[in-house]
This record gives structure tokens, C-alpha cells and sequence, in this order.
């Protein structure tokens, strides 16, 4: 029962059912029951004689027929109820496709009500030997075990995995790090590849009869194979042990940007393997195709990821087909990349990067939903799946165990891939702001796991060209087994043991968000000051080129320029008014009235426990992404700096005067009032009159005048400065006298309305001083407004 259900998954899958006999008779209506051409109408069939048309034979609906017969006169067996039955052949497929679905739930779905299993052993562990036992069962009671076959995993489990992964791909941590990966994921994966396959080769030749006969070329391409980290099982143990971010970026981009390197020396060595001779023509060439295939699968997924999101311009009036747009042009990206031996993965994770911006700038906030919780649902049954079968091909392969072979693989595979992270790292830290600490090394290479993708690959192998096919696939299930059961159960202990930086569980704030934004922009403007032109210049640049022309483009109607802060402040307007008339708290509601104006012109007795709606998660990320990309809005106009070119200010010396007086203004004001604010003394006659206290003289013309504003005596812009002469101008010393006489305080006079209350011109001001008011008074031409930035006149 089992081997049929994967025998027939593929239909299933792609939803093809069997034409019924009766409907290809009624589909060609022109051939006869016995299969010759029928006659037209008026015309003769070749080698016959015309003869008068013969009146058709009319079935009467009322006349006798002959009950349960056929055509040839055989009887139907008769039915112990008419309509009730058994039918398995009917429904076998699509019946035995969800029984392993359904199971693969119920199994996750027990790991985690057990918390005490699940906080040990990996969750992918735990389903390798649910499939084992499974495998075992079916083996026990005589039926032969479904084997994962290469056509289903690569068509129908991987794509939904890498789709997930690359639509909610972590963009900022994935590019700030893109050297560093690229250089673990191409570098690394050569080095594994062609380290490992010269070792196994010499331990071929050296172990013996049973290994002699295995070539160079064979060896390479099996360490091709088991080189590669796999995505699906670092997903499954990192995601468990919640690693900082920068180690989880690092570890599962290489194993999504290593299929490049791992289809090419696949593909390569599988049709050297066939030729007689290998020139240097051949290398040079295979050396291109890396190239070829990684960039081709790049730009596909771009092109179908452009194309999702133009789409999207219309899906305004129906809402319903959005998220299946999404599914369909990744989906297709996939196939089209796998037509041409380009790279599938690497086409999925472009097309979701490039379409996830535009396409949620144009759908609903539930097809945003639908699509991120089917896509989670969707890749964690496919990841079950995988690792279930895992186990139940183990069960059910032939398997062909050479002790020498297997333990120097698993070897091997260590070594090579301690001694390529501690070399790749030692060259990148040179070139990294933030190093790589021993810690982290030690992480990386311990979360090199494989799993499902080097299984697949290796069942592909031809047995015509490869008779060692069955020792490569018990090689490749050990090294499996081993970096999953082992690596994936202690790599969690030892994350606590060596006190790595765990992931932040709580998000950051829109102060901090904010700030990364400003820094950005600072550092942008220092690359562009230095003639330095590093990341953050081109990715300004990129970011410019998207708003100006990609969004006007790719995002419908006014949303690529209406500002989110105001749009979303009308949507939740609208909504509250909304739920206002639905609980029937008002009759009717003005058009252009907002809900703060209701609520005063019908105010409503609240409870007196009021209860607060609490706030899903989705319209919090919302919420935080509109804040996030508004409240930090910094100016785009970039200028020229030349020190040779700097113009000396004209008003620069007016603008300190002026900041002098205003000063000197304060503080004659704060000295003053604070005396005017001292409670008088009870008047005693046996006490002596202050010296110092306040009395205004008569000749007090060349003195300091402080006028003050009885109205508001604490506001700073009721002082006015009407005459700072010095003492002593005009060619009279000051006496003594004056000295001692301080300052003299008038009442202003109240001002004619439209004269400055701050800097109005006395009759002692220079003309100098007065050409500075009118300076000050003209501020100069605006600015030009911001590029982007939205206008909102006043009134509105």
C-alpha cells in the first residue's frame, strides 16, 4: 500500500486524474463506434456507392431496453445494495497521500505537547525514526517501503522550504554579511568538495580490492555531494537552539548559496564521468558554467519576481486570487531555472526577495496573512515529510556497507570542514569590522549539518556509470544520521556551555530602529565626503533609483507617493467611525467630521472599568513599519564641499550681535524679576532703609533701558534692548555718581500693532544696527522641499 502511494504521488500532486472511457468517446463525435470516420452529411465515402440517406433509428424514451446488459449481451453483477459500495481503487491515491500527511502532523504535533522530549532531541531526529518505525512496519508485514525519490523532493518538498526562506529572508543582516557568505558558500564548498574527493580517492586505492576500481572522477563527484550544508536541516536544529542572528545569517545563507557550486560540480563531474578524455577546454568551460548557473538562476528569479509584482498593480477589485500569484510565479521561477540545469534555489530566494516590497505595498492586509502563515504551514509539512521519509528510505534501500569507506568519509567530512572555516575566517576577519570570535568559528563549523538534498542527489546516480551507487547512498545516510543525531543534539548544550549570544527575542524599539536609519545616513554622507564609495553609497544609490522609478512602476496608483503616516491615520479614522455606527452610538455620520468630533458633540457615559482592545500582532508590525519609515525623514540634497570655495557669511557678525543682545537681554531680565519677585520686609521703624534698594532717578538718559512687559513678565520676548551705550560715550567721562546709580526700569509702551515686540529700532540705534534687522527680517529663499516629502497645505 505504501509503495503504490509513491508510486502515484507525482499525479496526485499535480492534481491529474485518469479521463473517464466515456468522455474520450464523446470528445471526437466524428468517429463511429467501431472507430471508422463516420459519413458527412450529402457527400460519399470512398469505394461505396451513393445511396439515399437512411433515416436514423429513433430510440423511443418509453421503450423497453434490456435491463443490466451491455453492448455484448455480458450482465453487470448484481449489487447487495444499490448505491452503497467499496471502491479503494477509486480513492487510493489522494487517500493514502493525506494518511502520511495527516501522520506527519499528529507526529509533530505530539513532540511538541511533550515538552520534556522536545527540549533534548531535535524535532528532526525525533521524525527520522518516527520513519524509521514506519519503515520498519511496513517492511514487517511484507509490503516494500516508499522510497524518497529525487522527482518528488526537488519538485514538490524542496521548493516551499526555500520559498519560505527567501520571501521572509532577513535582508539587512543577509547583505551587511553577503562577502563573508559568499565566501563560506563558494570557496568553502570547493574546498570540501575537491579535499574530500582526494582523500577518498587515495583511500581507494589504498583500501584494498573492493575499493580499487572506484575512479578520481567518481570520488570528486561524491564529495560534491556530501559537501554542501543543507538548508532544510540548519532550519530545523537553528531555529530550536534561537542562535544570534549574525551566526543563523552566516550558516543558513551558505547552504542556500552553496547549490550554486553544488549543481555545477554535480552536473560537471556526472558528464566527465562519461567521456574518454577530459581536456582543458572541458575544465575551462565547467569552470564558466558556475557562473552561468548561479547568475542565470539569479536573473530568472528576478525577472518572474518583477513580474509577480507588476501583476500585483491589479488585483485591487480581487482581493481573493493575490496570494496565488505569489505561490505561482516563485513556483515558476523554480521550474524554469531547473529547465535549463540553472539554480532552483537560488531563483526562489531572488524572486521572493525582489517581489516581497512591491507586492505588499499592493495587496490587503489579509492576503499578507494568507501568505505568510500558508507558506509557514506549507515548508513545516514539507520539512516533516522529508525527514520521515528519510527514515523510511533507510529501511527500504539497498544498502552496500564498506567499514573503510564510510568511517573515512565521516572523517573527512569533519576535518575538512573545521580546517576550511578556521582558514576562510582567519582571511575575512582581515577584511570585517565586527570579527568572528573562536566561538563563533567553532559554531559555524559544528552547523555544517547535511541532510535530504545529499540523499537526493546521490539516488540520482546512473548505476550504469556508477555500480558504487548503493556504498555512496550508505555513506551519505551515516554522514546524515551523524551530523543530525550527534551534531543537532549537542549543539545546544554546548551553545549554553560556551555562553554564545543567544537570539533577542524582544524587538527593537522605533528609537533604535530610527537611529539605524540616521546612522546610515551619516555614514552614506561620510562615504560620499571621503570619495570613498562603499555600501552604504551604493545602496543610497540603489534606494533612490527605487523610489524615483521602480515604485512609480511596479506599485499602484497613489501609494507609491501618498505619505503612510496620514493614509494610516484615515484608515483607522474611517475604521473607528465605522464600529461607532455599528454599535448604534450614533444615527449618522458627516462625511468630512472626524470620530474625535463626534465623540464631543455625542459623548457617551463610559464604564467604569473600561477595558482596552488589546492589539494583534499583525497591526502592531504594521503600525511599527509605518513609524519605522516616517519618523525618520532626512534631507536628500547633497552638495559639493570644497574648502577653497567657502564663502565668508555677510550677516554671520550681525547674527552674534544679535545673539549677544538677546543673552545680555535675559539675563538683565532674570537678575530683575527675581528681585521684584523677593517678598517685601514688614516695615519697622527701628530697621534702616537698604541701601541698595530700588529707586528710580530722573536723569537717567545715557543709562541702559530694560523695558518689561507688565502682561507677561516671565516671557524672554518681552525684553527689549532700546539703548546699550556705554558709559562715558559722547566725550563725557562717567562720573561717580552714575555708577553708583544702576540701572533705570521704564513701563514699555504699549506697541502699535504689526512692529516687532523683540527688536524694535530706538532713536539710538546706528544704521548698521538697523541694516541687521532688515537682514534678519528676510530669512532668505526656501528651501526646496524634500524629494518625496509630502506637501499637505494648511487648511486641510
Amino acid at each position: 500500500m505504501g509503495a503504490a502511494a509513491l508510486r502515484a504521488l507525482p499525479w496526485a500532486l499535480l492534481l491529474l486524474g485518469p479521463l473517464l472511457p466515456g468522455q474520450v468517446l464523446q470528445a471526437n463525435p466524428m468517429l463511429t463506434s467501431e472507430g471508422q470516420p463516420a459519413p458527412l452529411p450529402g457527400g460519399d465515402v470512398p469505394g461505396f456507392t451513393a445511396a439515399p440517406p437512411a433515416a436514423p433509428e429513433v430510440i423511443h424514451p418509453l421503450k423497453e431496453q434490456p435491463a443490466n446488459g451491455s453492448g455484448e449481451g455480458h450482465a453487470k453483477p448484481r449489487k447487495a445494495f444499490p448505491v452503497i459500495g467499496i471502491d479503494y481503487t477509486h480513492v487510493r491515491i489522494p487517500f493514502e497521500i493525506s494518511l502520511w500527511i495527516l501522520l506527519a502532523c499528529l507526529m509533530k504535533l505530539g513532540f511538541h505537547v511533550i515538552p520534556s522530549v522536545s527540549s533534548i532531541v531535535p524535532e528532526s531526529c525525533l521524525l527520522i525514526v518516527v520513519g524509521l518505525l514506519v519503515g520498519g512496519l511496513i517492511k514487517g508485514v511484507g509490503e516494500k517501503p516508499p522510497i524518497l525519490k529525487s522527482d518528488i523532493f526537488f519538485l514538490f518538498l524542496l521548493p516551499p522550504i526555500i520559498l519560505d526562506a527567501g520571501y521572509f529572508l532577513p535582508l539587512r543582516p543577509f547583505t551587511e554579511n553577503l562577502g563573508t557568505i559568499l565566501i563560506f558558500a563558494v570557496v568553502g564548498t570547493l574546498w570540501n568538495a575537491f579535499f574530500l574527493g582526494g582523500l577518498m580517492y587515495a583511500v581507494c586505492q589504498l583500501g584494498g580490492p573492493g575499493l580499487n576500481h572506484i575512479g578520481l572522477l567518481a570520488n570528486l563527484l561524491f564529495g560534491s555531494i556530501i559537501s554542501a550544508v543543507d538548508p532544510v536541516a540548519v532550519l530545523a536544529v537553528f531555529e530550536e537552539i534561537h542562535i544570534n542572528e549574525l551566526l543563523h545569517i552566516l550558516v543558513f545563507g551558505e547552504s542556500l548559496l552553496n547549490d550554486a557550486v553544488t549543481v555545477v560540480l554535480y552536473h560537471l563531474f556526472e558528464e566527465f564521468a562519461s567521456f574518454e578524455q577530459v581536456t582543458i577546454l572541458d575544465i575551462i568551460l565547467g569552470f564558466l558554467s558556475f557562473f552561468v548557473v548561479s547568475l542565470g538562476g539569479v536573473l530568472v528569479g528576478v525577472i518572474y519576481g518583477v513580474i509577480a509584482a507588476f501583476t500585483s498593480r491589479f488585483t485591487s477589485h480581487i482581493r481573493v486570487i493575490e496570494p496565488l500569484f505569489v505561490f505561482l510565479y516563485s513556483y515558476m521561477a523554480y521550474l524554469s531555472a531547473e529547465l535549463f540545469h540553472l539554480s532552483g534555489i537560488m531563483a526562489l530566494i531572488a524572486a521572493g526577495v525582489v517581489m516581497r516590497p512591491y507586492v505588499e505595498a499592493n495587496i490587503s492586509h489579509k492576503s499578507h496573512t494568507t501568505i505568510k502563515y500558508f507558506l509557514k504551514m506549507w515548508s513545516s509539512v514539507s520539512e516533516t515529510l522529508i525527514f520521515i521519509f528519510l527514515g523510511v528510505s533507510t529501511v527500504a534501500g539497498h544498502h552496500y556497507w564498506n567499514w573503510t569507506f564510510v568511517i573515512s568519509t565521516l572523517f573527512f567530512c569533519l576535518i575538512a570542514r573545521v580546517l576550511g572555516v578556521l582558514v576562510l575566517t582567519w582571511f575575512i576577519n582581515k577584511f570585517r569590522i565586527v570579527k568572528l570570535t573562536p566561538k563563533d568559528q567553532f559554531i559555524i563549523a559544528y552547523g555544517g549539518l547535511r541532510g535530504a538534498i545529499a540523499f537526493s542527489l546521490g539516488y540520482l546516480l546512473d548505476y550504469h556509470h556508477f555500480g558504487m551507487r548503493d556504498m555512496f547512498l550508505t555513506a551519505i545516510i551515516t554522514v546524515i544520521f551523524f551530523t543530525v543525531f550527534v551534531q543537532g543534539m549537542t549543539i545546544r548544550p554546548l551553545v549554553d556551555l560556551l555562553a554564545v549570544k543567544k537570539k533577542q527575542e524582544t524587538k527593537r524599539s522605533i528609537n533604535e530602529e530610527i537611529h539605524t536609519q540616521f546612522l546610515d545616513h551619516l555614514l552614506t554622507g561620510i562615504e560620499d565626503i571621503c570619495g570613498h564609495y562603499g555600501h552604504h553609497h551604493w545602496k543610497d544609490k540603489l534606494n533612490r533609483f527605487n523610489k524615483k522609478y521602480v515604485k512609480k512602476c511596479l506599485i499602484a496608483g497613489e501609494r507609491s507617493k501618498e505619505p503612510q503616516l496620514i493614509a494610516f491615520y484615515h484608515k483607522m479614522e474611517m475604521k473607528q467611525a465605522i464600529e461607532l455606527v455599528e454599535s448604534g452610538g450614533i444615527g449618522k455620520i458627516p462625511s468630512a467630521v472626524s470620530t474625535v468630533s463626534i465623540q464631543n458633540i455625542n459623548p457617551q457615559t463610559l464604564p467604569l472599568e473600561r477595558v482596552l482592545p488589546a492589539l494583534s500582532k499583525d497591526k502592531e508590525e504594521e503600525i511599527r513599519k509605518i513609524l519605522r519609515n516616517n519618523l525618520q525623514k532626512t534631507r536628500q540634497r547633497l552638495r559639493s564641499y570644497n574648502r577653497h570655495t567657502l564663502v565668508a557669511d555677510p550677516y554671520e557678525e550681525a547674527w552674534n550681535q544679535m545673539l549677544l543682545r538677546r543673552q545680555k537681554a535675559r539675563q538683565l531680565e532674570q537678575k530683575v524679576l527675581g528681585e521684584l519677585q523677593t517678598p517685601p520686609a514688614l516695615a519697622d521703624p527701628s530697621v534702616p532703609p537698604d541701601p541698595l534698594a530700588y529707586e528710580p532717578k530722573e536723569d537717567s538718559e545715557n543709562l541702559p533701558i530694560i523695558t518689561i512687559d507688565p502682561a507677561s513678565p516671565q516671557s524672554p520676548e518681552s525684553v527689549d534692548l532700546m539703548s546699550e551705550e556705554p558709559k562715558g560715550c559722547g566725550g563725557l567721562p562717567p562720573s561717580p555718581e552714575e555708577d553708583e546709580e544702576g540701572l533705570v526700569m521704564r513701563v514699555k509702551e504699549p506697541s502699535s500693532p504689526g512692529t516687532d515686540d523683540v527688536f524694535t529700532p530706538g532713536n539710538s540705534d546706528s544704521p548698521s544696527n538697523q541694516r541687521m534687522l532688515r537682514c534678519l527680517s528676510d530669512p532668505g529663499p526656501r528651501p526646496e522641499p524634500e524629494e518625496g516629502e509630502p506637501f499637505i497645505p494648511k487648511g486641510q
